[in-house]
């Protein structure tokens, strides 16, 4: 594992929370610098199915469950759709391993053997036959946060640009305040040791969306603060650290029964430059005085992995909510870009495509410029993590860890080998300060390494 120093412009935003005042200014710092205090993963409780399949059911579910049919083994959809395929379109008596699908439109993947009970349809107005939906008496999709625009705001909200008389920028107005007080529910400040960043409520039971970096890793324990200042617990599931999203889960038996309030979730499909959002979080932490921040932009760039807008993020925003000004959650902070006006969020969609290998207590991959690094070099074959070269000036170094040291645990993970050394490190952040115990000349020592970062860009 090699270290290079370069300065990485791309910073997670609790990277900036001590120099986002000299940001602001014009002025760039150097490599990012963040005192965190780790832990390694930890065991944590799997799933059973049926809570998956709730959890995904609340998430994801805009309509009423598709009925049930029997099983008829082979059975395709026209035009040889076999299972593994795409199916878009309008589905009328059709059976899917087992499914009966009337008049409902499928869009996902047909999973052998699989028994879908809901109708996997984008939540987003994305066709004509949604957006007549949802301007019909009475339509409400699932969530807390979604309200209705008036029809004078419809085309504006759904293909950006400005409001063009004083009445519009005042129904407008009237939006943002409406969405900004349903959004303030369910966004929540989490706060994992010593880091802070920002979550957001995204089902009844408890499942909260946030930023991979924030999560850290699968099984910690994290203090939520809710909007009323009232502080619950809950543990982190799974990342993909690809696209820096992130899945917790509020502790059971601590709302009194009662459901969470939790976002109204949307779509990342149908976005566009110029489209209105809004930007909610706790930067800095929780302040029961200044309450929930709110900021109001547009989008400035879609990309794959990525929104850019023009909501300007503080560091501890990272895992809060952006919702479109109908109040349904588009995406989720993750970092501040090259520059300080490049904020950056996750796709919402992206956290649907993960959903089961995070809820499944899985992390994987890594941000370009954000792969960790210790700086170490030594031999797999080896029956011990033994050190064989130090990169100069790589975080190793500065620990002061030797050649020939020994490591022989890893924050809360017991190091066998160097395999096991590297999937330790791989399973950290930039940034973040990690105690390691090293065997040398028969003492046992213990150094404090903050991990560093590669350039792999």
């Amino acid at each position: 594992m090699i270290l290079d120093s370069s300065p990485e412009p791309i910073r997670p935003v609790e990277a900036v929370a001590i120099e986002h005042t000299a940001s602001k200014r014009g002025h760039r710092g150097g490599p990012l610098r963040v005192a965190i205090v780790v832990c390694c993963a930890a065991s944590i409780s799997w799933l059973h199915s049926p809570t998956i399949s709730f959890a995904q059911t609340q998430f994801f579910q805009n309509g009423q469950p598709l009925p049930g049919g029997t099983v008829v083994p082979g059975t395709v959809l026209p035009g040889e759709v076999l299972p593994g395929d795409v199916v878009r379109g309008n589905v009328r008596g059709n059976i899917i391993q087992g499914n009966v699908i009337q008049g409902d439109v499928i869009q996902g993947t047909v999973t052998p053997g699989s028994s879908s009970s809901e109708r996997v349809a984008s939540p987003m107005a994305s066709t004509a036959e949604e957006r007549d939906a949802s301007n019909a008496p009475g339509f409400r999709p699932k969530g807390d946060t979604w309200v209705k625009p008036p029809d004078a705001l419809v085309e504006l909200l759904d293909q950006g640009g400005v409001p063009d008389s004083l009445e519009t920028m005042r129904l407008l107005q009237r939006q943002q305040q409406l969405v900004a007080a349903r959004a303030a529910e369910c966004t929540v400040s989490v706060q994992i040791g010593p880091a802070q960043g920002c979550g957001v409520i995204i089902t009844e039971s408890g499942y909260v969306l946030t930023a991979a970096h924030v999560a850290m890793r699968p099984g910690k324990n994290a203090v939520l603060t809710l909007a009323d200042g009232r502080t619950v617990t809950a543990t982190t599931r799974g990342m993909n650290r690809h696209v820096d999203a992130g899945l917790m889960k509020i502790n059971d038996g601590q709302n009194g029964g009662k459901p969470w309030p939790f976002a109204s979730p949307g779509t990342s499909e149908n976005l566009r430059s110029g489209m209105w959002c809004i930007a909610t979080g706790h930067p800095g932490g929780y302040d029961r005085e200044r309450g929930m921040v709110t900021r109001v932009g547009r989008i400035l760039d879609v990309r794959e992995d990525s929104l850019v807008t023009d909501c300007a993020l503080i560091g501890g925003d990272s895992g809060g909510p952006l919702f479109d000004l109908s109040g349904r959650l588009i995406a989720v902070h993750s970092r501040i870009g090259n520059e300080v006006t490049d904020n950056l969020h996750v796709p919402v969609d992206h956290y649907r495509d993960s959903w089961d290998r995070m809820n499944q207590g899985e992390s994987w991959g890594y941000l370009p410029g954000f792969k960790p690094v210790l700086g170490v070099r030594g031999n797999a074959s080896d029956p011990e993590a033994n050190v064989k070269v130090i990169n100069p000036g790589s975080p190793a170094d500065e620990a002061g860890i030797e050649s020939g040291d020994v490591v022989e645990r890893f924050g809360d993970v017991q190091i066998t080998d160097f395999e096991s050394l590297k999937a330790a490190v791989s399973d950290t952040m930039p940034g973040e300060r990690v105690k390691v115990w090293v065997r040398r000349e028969g003492r046992l020592i213990q150094v404090v390494v903050e991990i560093g970062r590669a350039n792999d860009q």
